[in-house]
């Protein structure tokens, strides 16, 4: 399996460049993610998805939908794609 070092933590990746073990992921690598995504800026909003949707796979062991982030998370479909342009999920 390929390695890729993020934010100063050599992490597993998958051949889409994806974390190996979601365990691996830390608040730290976020920025440096957001930033190959073209999103240069975390705001409290971002947070508060990236949070949601953090817990929902660990409760649930899968990623949540989009409608799940909307309906549970409390973040409107118009402002995730707002916050996410390449896509929210």
């Amino acid at each position: 399996m390929a390695t890729k070092t993020i934010a100063g933590k050599t992490v597993e990746v998958n051949e889409e460049g994806f974390l190996v073990n979601p365990s691996d992921w830390s608040e730290e690598m976020a920025p440096v993610l957001a930033e190959q995504v073209g999103i240069f800026e975390l705001t409290e909003q971002h947070w508060k998805v990236i949070r949601f949707m953090r817990k929902d796979f660990a409760e649930k062991g899968q990623i949540p939908t989009v409608r799940r982030i909307k309906n549970e998370g409390g973040v409107p479909t118009k402002d995730l794609y707002a916050l996410f342009p390449e896509g929210p999920a």
